[in-house]
């Protein structure tokens, strides 16, 4: 990026960065994809004047999170910027996060006793309610403040969704954070002891056990949601701001606090707005325009249907977009791209390392190349298949935010 901070200038263009999240798919009807089974004729139609490509989120083969594929559309490399859920979390949540602290991710899950064992039934505890979610951290958070002089901070996400933060006494070694993730990612099985892999991080988790423990004492006699399980342990990271690195000032218009945590690390503002639909995003949208001159729109209902293996849910997710899409292209932004941070294929009920469709358009392209937006037509696109840290500089290209480099 040293080519790029030398070339780069300001002017007054906006550009709009559309993620739905894990927008690529696999066949998984008469041979084709939710994306190609979806009817998208605004998608269509754009896409017949735009550059469409593929982007590889990290590398050939390598199935991302949700943190490396942001980072990586963000303009990042997310090998070199390695950053935890819990962070993400916790930030997108409006928790301070100190270097005294490590943040993790929970998931409130249903479990049976067995003897001593603890079995996992329900992973998500059956995506209990938002305001079943804050009644169970009001209770914890007034029976459980701090384990051995390490303050506990809990806050309620969406659905099963938490982010707890242990506050230590003191500032904490890097590598603090060095632990595993206790959720075994299936049902049937026990939940994982956190074990810390140096001995900074082995006195993180002897807390992190404790508090477990205290956590499904607590819960026991609830019939679901009646055990917690972490993910993402993670202290905070430094790591410039994208006006510091692209000279842009941007800002975030998501829901989910984990998508909101990561643009808050990278300097985006992050908008407030009432609802939790496309519209009112886009509402919010029309509101902040004069504001700021980068637009991240996060939409998460792909994802979690492409996870749940519900490729017709997903499907109508894609076709809500595609209903709504005029609205954002009446605002007339200088650059659009639509894409996703991922791929999350309903035949595999998760993430992927499959390349993520891309269409970027503004007054600057070829375009006439493809007919659908879809994986297949994205093949047969200008841009071709790249490094998704790439596209930042296709986007600043086509805003004329990019100089001539050399003479």
């Amino acid at each position: 990026m040293d080519v790029i901070s030398n070339i780069i200038k300001k002017n007054n263009t906006k550009i709009i960065l559309v993620v739905l999240d894990g927008l690529g798919g696999l066949p998984v009807k008469d041979g084709k994809t939710e994306l190609e089974l979806a009817h998208t004729p605004n998608l269509d139609n754009l896409a017949k004047s735009s550059a469409l490509g593929l982007h590889i989120p990290v590398d050939l083969g390598i199935t991302p999170g949700s943190g490396p594929g942001h980072l990586g559309i963000f303009g990042y490399d997310p090998v070199s910027y390695s950053i935890g859920r819990g962070i993400l979390e916790a930030l997108g949540l409006g928790m301070e996060v100190k270097n005294t602290d490590i943040a993790v991710r929970g998931n409130f899950a249903t479990v049976t006793y067995e003897g001593e064992k603890v079995i996992v039934k329900d992973r998500r505890a059956g995506r209990i309610s938002t305001d079943e979610n804050r009644e169970i951290v009001g209770v914890i958070r007034e029976r459980l403040r701090e384990i051995d002089g390490v303050k506990i901070f809990i806050e309620s996400g969406i659905e099963h969704r938490l982010a707890i933060v242990f506050r230590f006494p003191e500032p904490l070694p890097e590598g603090s954070d060095d632990i595993n993730d206790t959720d075994p990612q299936v049902e049937g099985a026990e939940p994982f002891i956190a074990i810390g892999r140096n001995p900074n991080a082995e006195r993180v988790a002897r807390i992190v056990n404790e508090f477990i423990k205290r956590v499904s004492e607590i819960l026991k006699e609830r019939e679901r949601a009646n055990y917690i399980l972490l993910r993402g342990f993670s202290q905070m990271p430094g790591i410039p701001t994208m006006e510091e690195r692209f000279s842009i000032k941007p800002c975030c218009i998501a829901t989910y606090p984990m998508y909101r945590g990561l643009a808050s690390l990278v300097g985006m503002d992050i908008i407030e707005f009432e609802g939790e639909d496309l519209k009112s995003q886009i509402d919010t949208l029309k509101r902040v325009w004069e504001d700021y001159d980068y637009f991240f729109i996060h939409i998460k209902k792909t994802d979690s249907y492409g996870e749940d293996g519900n490729w017709e849910k997903k499907v109508e997710k894609i076709e809500e977009f595609d209903r709504e899409l005029p609205s954002i292209l009446d605002i007339k932004p200088d650059v659009l791209v639509i894409t996703g941070d991922h791929s999350t294929p309903s035949l595999m009920k998760g993430h992927s390392w499959h390349p993520v469709p891309v269409l970027l358009k503004s007054p600057y392209v070829l375009g006439g190349t493809s007919s659908r937006f879809t994986e297949r037509e994205c093949l047969k696109g200008e841009l071709g298949i790249f490094e998704a840290k790439k596209l930042i500089q296709l986007m600043l290209a086509h805003a004329g935010r990019l100089k001539k480099y050399g003479a």
